[in-house]
């Protein structure tokens, strides 16, 4: 954009991945940006486990930030390795080791991914616990913020960066998430090399998983020894909906469906020392499209909620740098908004696909548990 006669107001709702690289690379433009959080600040609660940043999405999205190096100082790339293990016999059925000095996919927290990205933006730019409630688009240009404390402010342009059952999305979308057909059911272990050795080397310095009618288990190594853990299960959006308190009738339930598995797997459901966790997967339809709506836009999850294997998170943050980029470049936020769209629409269509497919594949729905 040049020149404008001044800058314009963006205000990014959500201060996910997504979302924060959209205000680095707005800032780095040098664009009044805001981004509008939830949380009340930046450690109100876990960020999640793991994930893997990608070569050709999340980490072109941090070149455009200008921080794929300080990423690949706090990555690891070991976190590469990934096991396929045998349910019944825990039998090694896969492995993939990453060449010495790959760097196609390296792994990194969550919460350590989240901080460095904050660490980046200008002082004040994050409005801790002011969560939007809506988003109305006014006439002629830009959008009115409606908050949660019952304040409202107006921006040029909301970029919806707030997830799964984002608020923003209303303005331009009627879509809502629906229930894919499988529960996670998380839990974790601390210091597990000292503490859990055997499963610590069952798992290896990466991802370990294993499936098996209708039902599957995943651990992954996070930093500091955390194993972080997750059944995964094709059961009706009912299951366990209001028992979930009872946290040893879950555990029996679980290792009754796991019976037959071998007792090193079984051993995650049994022992696992954080509080299990129901996670309902949801998704949008496929595809998630909208006609143009001036003044707002959605990102990431808010645009393109699919199945998590491995994609949503770079994607956010593709599509954050790409937003930023469009708007910095075009001759008008509008024009840069549309030009993103154009992009990023059919993009996610391909990859919400991809991974609808993915997760029908990893557990059919012939095998469903009733």
């Amino acid at each position: 954009m040049t020149n404008p006669a001044r800058s314009p107001r963006i205000a990014v709702s959500g201060a996910g991945p997504g979302g924060l690289t959209c205000a680095r690379v707005l800032q780095l433009h040098g664009f009044d940006v805001t981004v509008l959080e939830l949380d009340a600040s930046p450690d109100a609660r876990p960020q999640g486990g793991t994930l893997d940043l990608h070569e050709g999405d999340g980490q072109v999205a941090l070149k455009a930030a200008g921080l794929l190096d300080r990423f690949l100082e706090l990555a690891r790339p070991e976190g590469q390795e990934w096991r396929t293990l045998d349910a019944y016999s825990a039998r090694r059925l896969d492995v993939r080791v990453p060449a010495e000095g790959a760097t196609e996919r390296p792994e990194i927290d969550r919460g350590t991914l989240r901080a460095m990205l904050l660490e980046s933006l200008a002082p004040g730019t994050v409005c801790w616990g002011k969560g939007v409630a809506s988003a109305q688009p006014l006439d002629g240009a830009g959008c009115r913020v409606a908050f949660r404390d019952g304040s409202s402010e107006e921006f040029d342009l909301v970029v919806g960066a707030d997830g799964a059952w984002s608020r923003v999305r209303a303005a331009v979308s009627e879509a809502v998430p629906a229930y894919t057909g499988v529960t996670f059911v998380s839990t974790g272990f601390e210091d597990a090399d000292v503490r859990h050795r055997a499963l610590a080397e069952l798992v290896g310095p990466g991802t370990m998983m294993a499936r098996a009618d209708g039902k599957g288990l995943c651990v992954q190594r996070n930093s500091g020894g955390y194993l972080d853990c997750a059944a995964m299960l094709r059961v009706p959006e009912q299951w366990r909906r209001d028992g979930f308190e009872d946290q040893e009738g879950v555990r029996a339930e679980l290792l009754e469906l796991y019976g037959d598995w071998h007792e090193d797997l079984r051993h995650v459901l049994r022992a696992g020392e954080r509080p299990l966790l129901r996670r309902p997967l949801y998704a949008l339809p496929v595809p998630h499209e909208w006609r143009h709506v001036p003044g707002v836009t959605l990102l990431g999850d808010a645009a393109h909620l699919m199945p998590p294997l491995g994609v949503g998170a770079n994607l956010a943050m593709l599509d954050g740098a790409e937003l930023a980029l469009a708007v910095a470049t075009a001759a008008t936020v509008d024009e840069g908004v549309r030009a993103y769209e154009s992009v990023m629409l059919p993009r996610s269509a391909k990859y919400a696909r991809d991974c609808e497919e993915g997760l029908k594949t990893f557990l059919p729905e012939a095998e469903a548990i009733a």
